[in-house]
Parts: structure tokens; C-alpha cells; sequence
């Protein structure tokens, strides 16, 4: 205790009793305390609100009212002072009650004297200043960026911070007590108890951690694990500090993939020349001979030389063209005429299963670039779409104008804000599976048998893209098809035509339910529905969603909902939502808008659909429409 004095106020309506609290405090040790006394609930509450004195003794029965009703009224409002409740004998009830409201300490006037409420008052303060420390560590805690958490050695949470709320996606409440299988799914469980063994015998262990949520929502983090042992060194709990370093390791990746495809680029460069060299000479030698040699078979085996010879070539070009990013000639161009040329060579080339449909706008925008190299661009696509439909299919080529905007990049690592020409190409064939779609576009990368492919045209594809200012996406479904789509910067677009793109409708404070597996999509689509006067809530799964809709049927306008989730798909989650009310109205989203998805989704009676990533506009034209509708 200080020595700076400690005001005690006394509430009772008995002067009688007041008299004899005043003679108990001047029986105290020290002079540390001094009392008034007031006898009216009212002139008690203006104390506590006003924050007047460091401790309040509180008598229960004050005529009409109750100190017990006081307590309340003062956790209320925030009262940081300790607060204790003077009761009659055998009012074990309401002792048990002020204490579940917050009362320092209780004590029976028919078993008060001096040292009891001297130890009583000393208590108080020292456990609220105790309490206060811990409140101060706890923040401090809170503001961490890491997640931050404590465990005891069943693992079993006892401390959440708020990052690891944010981080894992449980809130405090839900976090503690539960073991940490039951929030996430670890990986590698053997490095899991390799680290406690570790643990247990240096009281310390680092790492590397991958995890998997109950979102499904994938993360790497940096853990740090401090053995606590308490101060009967019996009991021990475990410290971690996890650093979410997820978005970290992907740009290290994408750095070293990108260091790979220089070097490999570098050695490429290297050996064209050479190659170059040896093929010349065996080709124009061929063609010599082909004008020279008349005997039949050799003149059937000069055609199988001379052509390989070309292949050899052209495959050298196009190594060329990926590792070094050939400008060419660049020059003002309409994707139009290059779209239509493509279609003319598919139809006279691909085998008749393949139906193929163009849809190019009248105002299509244009673009700077090569004409050779984005009709390489295009081609290459085209015959992967054959190759990828060998029993026939429908290829569709798009084109359309498109402004990227924040909301629309935010979803995209490679997209930056701006004005594109956006080519879609798409095709009805067998997909590409999950686990290779991130390799695609590696250099020799080919799901090909031996012979029919090389994989450099997708690294060709990227290399003359990338060369152009512009990104790809790519969306598939195994047994349903693909979909590149490929931005390209647009030239010369009109300053009306950026203005009217500007133009958002608005919302009138509706409710909109964002149903969407990845975090960042549903963080940006929420950004953007409250900045354009909606209201929003957010769930990360199906199950989530269908609980969230029936708290909130009444208040919910429209409800946005991906297709492709983990616990419960967008279909199925569709389908409940209809149960519980027919006349939701509902806006499909996903990665692929196939023609097989749209007439899904049109056929379970959704309202709308809208394909990602979108744009802020696209977004609040959809909802404009689904309003109107």
C-alpha cells in the first residue's frame, strides 16, 4: 500500500451504524483510510459515477431500494473502484449474488469489527490493482498482430488474443477450453509431438507449422512455443506465438519460381544460337536433296526430315519468345480481326465435334501489342481446348471491355487497377486437376504423352502476356472444362467512357448475406457493399450461412453465395435456403461460368449470376438487378 490516503465511502441509512464504522476505522493501524457517509442510494450513485472515492461500503437493505441494485448500476458504468456489501446474518443468497455482480468482497455486520474490515479494505484494493495489471497485459496482448495463445499440455486453450481470433476465425468465447484439434487440422501430427517432446526438455521450440482451418482455409505460421511453468512448478502451460507468414512464403515462392524461369531462360538463350547452327544446315541440305534424289523412298523419308527440321526450329522460336519476352513490333491493334482469324482457322482445322462461338462487343477497346505473338497467344489456347476435347465439345472465344477497380484486384494477386481487353476462352473438355493447376504454366510442364507435347506453350502464353502488361486467370472443373482469361491493357480509352464506369448504384441500407469460403473475398465484397450504403454480413461456409439466414430471414434482402465451398456447396446451400424461405432471392458466384454452371444455377430458380473475381460495379449492378427484378 502507498501512503497516499485511501477515501472510503460508507452507504447506509442507520446514522446509528455509520457512528460505529467510523470508530472501527480510527481503531485501524495507520491513517491510511478516511470515511464518509451518505444515507440515499441517489447521492451514492453521483459518487460512483463522478469516480470520488477508491472504495464503497454498500449496506443491502436501504429502505425501498437495495445495494445490490447499486452494485449493477456501478459495473454498469464502469466503476473501477472495489466495492463491498455489508449484509444481514444468514443472507448467504444475496452474498452469492454480489459476487456474481462484481462485489470486491462481502461482510456480515453482525461479524464486523476493525481488523476485519481493515483486511477486508487492504484486499480490495491490492486484488482490483492485481486485476487491473492483468486487464493491461491482456491488451497489450490484444494489439499484438501475431496470434497469441496459451495451452495446457493436453492442449487445451486457456488464453485467445484477439489475433488469433481473427487468424483462426474463433472467437474467444468459442476458443477456450477447446483443444487445439478441435479448431485446426495440423499437418504433420509427428513434428506436432517431436516440438512438445522438445518442449518438455529445453522449455523452448520454433518452427514452421501448416495448417488447415475448419474453413479449409490453408496456413503456414511461424510457431513459438515457451514452456510456463506456475509457481508451484507443478503445474505447466504452454506460451505459443504463431506469425501468419502464408502470403510471405508465396512471394518467396513466386521469387525463386521466377529466379528458376530466368535461369532456365538464361541456359535457353545460350544453346538457341547453337541449335540454330546445327538445324539450318540440315534443313536447307534436306530441301536440296528432296530436288536432287530420285529414288521413291528417299524421297518419302526427305518430307519426315525437312518437316522435324521446321518443328526443331519453331521450337527453338518459342522457347526464344518465353525465356527473353520478345517484344516484336508492338502497334495499335483490334483484337477483333485477330479473334476472327482464329475462328476461321479452328473451323477449317479442328476436328467437326468441336463447335466453336464467338461473341466480340462493337465497342471493343484496343490494344497495344504484337499481332504475331498474341495470335501465338491465342492459338496456343485454342489447340490445348482441342486437345482437351477429343471426343468433341464447344469452344468459346470472348472478348469484352472491362475496368479493373480496387475491389476487383484486392481478389487478385497479379491484377492492378486499370482498363483491359479481356479474351475469354472456353472450352467443355475434361479440366485440369487441382493439384497441377498451379504448374501449368512451368516451363517443359506437359500432362502429354511422350511425343504430343512439349510444355512451353501455357510458359509462352504467360511470357508473351506478361510481356504485353497484362495477367491470366485460369478456372477449371475436372469432367467440365476450362476457362483462360486473358487482360490485356486497352489504349485510348475515353475519358466518358472511365466516367461512366465510375457510376455505382447505390443501396438503400439493405442486408446482404456474403456467403464465401476464402476470407479475402468476403472481406472485400463486404468493403464494398458498405461503402455503397448496404449493410452486410459475412459467412464462410454453407452451414454457416443457412444458421445466419434463419436468425436474420427478416432482415436479409439478397443472399450472395459461392458455389465451390467446403461442409456444404453453394447448390446444396441453395437448395436449404429455398426451404426456409421460397422466395429468397439469390446470386450464384464462382471461378468457372460455364455454360453447364449457369444453367445449374438457373434451373434451382437463383436470380442472378455473377463470375469471379468481379468488380465493385459488377457487384452492385447484379444486386441493382436482382432488386428490380
Amino acid at each position: 500500500m502507498n501512503n497516499t490516503p485511501i477515501k472510503v465511502l460508507l452507504l447506509d441509512d442507520d446514522e446509528d451504524d455509520y457512528i460505529l464504522i467510523r470508530d472501527w476505522f480510527g481503531e485501524f493501524q495507520s491513517d491510511y483510510c478516511s470515511v464518509e457517509w451518505v444515507d440515499n442510494y441517489q447521492a451514492a450513485k453521483t459518487a460512483i459515477k463522478n469516480n470520488e472515492f477508491d472504495v464503497y461500503l454498500i449496506d443491502y437493505r436501504l429502505g425501498t431500494s437495495n445495494g445490490l441494485d447499486l452494485l449493477r448500476e456501478a459495473q454498469e458504468m464502469g466503476c473501477s473502484a472495489p466495492i463491498i456489501l455489508l449484509t444481514g446474518k444468514g443472507d448467504r443468497e444475496i452474498d452469492i449474488e454480489a459476487m456474481k455482480a462484481g462485489a470486491a468482497d462481502y461482510l456480515e455486520k453482525s461479524q464486523i469489527n476493525a481488523p476485519l474490515l481493515e483486511r477486508s479494505i487492504r484486499y480490495a484494493i491490492e486484488r482490483k490493482q492485481t486485476e487491473q495489471k492483468i486487464r493491461a497485459q491482456a491488451a497489450l496482448l490484444d494489439i499484438a498482430t501475431d496470434a497469441i495463445f496459451v495451452c495446457d499440455l493436453e492442449r487445451k486453450i486457456l488464453f485467445w488474443n484477439k489475433a488469433a481470433e481473427y487468424l483462426y476465425g474463433y472467437s474467444r468465447e468459442k476458443a477456450i477450453g477447446k483443444t487445439i484439434s478441435q479448431l485446426w487440422h495440423e499437418k504433420n501430427l509427428q513434428q506436432i509431438e517431436a516440438a512438445q517432446n522438445t518442449l518438455i526438455e529445453k522449455g523452448a521450440w520454433e518452427g514452421e507449422l501448416h495448417q488447415t482451418t475448419k474453413s479449409g482455409k490453408n496456413l503456414i505460421v511461424e510457431s513459438r512455443w515457451t514452456l510456463v511453468r506456475e509457481f508451484d512448478h507443478e503445474s505447466q502451460t504452454i506460451l505459443v506465438v504463431n506469425t501468419d507468414v502464408t502470403q510471405k512464403k508465396l512471394l518467396e515462392s513466386q521469387f525463386l519460381r521466377a529466379q528458376r524461369l530466368e535461369s532456365i531462360g538464361t541456359l535457353a538463350s545460350g544453346i538457341a544460337h547453337d541449335l540454330n547452327n546445327v538445324l539450318a544446315p540440315i534443313l536447307m541440305t534436306a530441301q536440296l536433296l528432296e530436288l536432287q534424289l530420285k529414288d521413291e523412298r528417299s524421297k518419302k523419308l526427305l518430307p519426315i526430315l525437312i518437316n522435324n527440321s521446321k518443328r526443331g526450329a519453331n521450337l527453338v522460336k518459342q522457347v526464344l519468345s518465353f525465356t527473353r519476352g520478345i517484344e516484336g513490333d508492338r502497334r495499335i491493334l483490334q483484337i477483333r480481326h485477330l479473334i476472327w482469324e482464329i475462328k476461321q482457322v479452328v473451323r477449317e482445322t479442328f476436328p467437326k465435334s468441336i463447335e466453336v462461338s464467338t461473341y466480340i462487343p462493337q465497342n471493343l477497346w484496343t490494344v497495344s501489342g504484337d499481332t504475331t505473338q498474341l495470335h501465338q497467344v491465342l492459338m496456343n489456347l485454342c489447340v490445348n481446348a482441342r486437345d482437351a476435347m477429343p471426343n468433341g465439345g464447344k469452344l468459346s472465344i470472348a472478348a469484352e471491355n472491362m475496368v479493373v477497380d480496387e475491389n476487383y484486384a484486392h481478389m487478385d494477386l497479379d491484377a492492378r487497377e486499370g482498363s483491359y481487353i479481356v479474351i475469354n476462352i472456353t472450352d467443355t473438355g475434361v479440366g485440369i486437376r487441382s493439384e497441377i493447376l498451379d504448374r501449368i504454366f512451368e516451363p517443359f510442364f506437359t500432362t502429354k504423352e511422350l511425343g504430343k507435347g512439349t510444355g512451353l506453350g501455357l510458359s509462352t502464353v504467360l511470357g508473351i502476356v506478361k510481356s504485353h502488361g497484362g495477367f491470366i486467370q485460369v478456372f477449371s472443373e475436372v469432367g467440365r472444362g476450362s476457362q483462360f482469361k486473358i487482360y490485356l491493357p486497352a489504349q485510348q480509352i475515353k475519358e466518358y467512357q472511365e466516367e461512366a464506369d465510375l457510376e455505382f448504384p447505390h443501396g438503400n441500407g439493405e442486408l446482404i448475406l456474403v456467403v464465401d469460403d476464402e476470407d479475402s473475398i468476403r472481406n472485400v465484397t463486404k468493403t464494398s457493399l458498405e461503402t455503397h450504403n448496404y449493410k452486410a454480413i459475412t459467412a464462410k461456409d454453407g452451414i454457416e450461412a443457412i444458421a445466419l439466414y434463419a436468425e436474420h430471414r427478416d432482415e436479409i434482402s439478397i443472399v450472395l453465395t459461392d458455389m465451390i465451398m467446403p461442409s456444404m456447396d453453394g447448390i446444396t446451400t441453395i437448395r436449404t435456403l429455398q426451404k426456409i424461405n421460397p422466395t429468397v432471392k439469390i446470386i450464384a458466384v464462382s471461378g468457372l461460368a460455364t455454360t453447364e454452371k449457369l444453367n445449374a444455377v438457373t434451373d434451382i430458380g437463383v436470380q442472378a449470376f455473377l463470375a469471379k473475381p468481379y468488380t465493385a460495379k459488377q457487384l452492385l449492378q447484379t444486386i441493382g438487378n436482382v432488386k428490380m427484378g
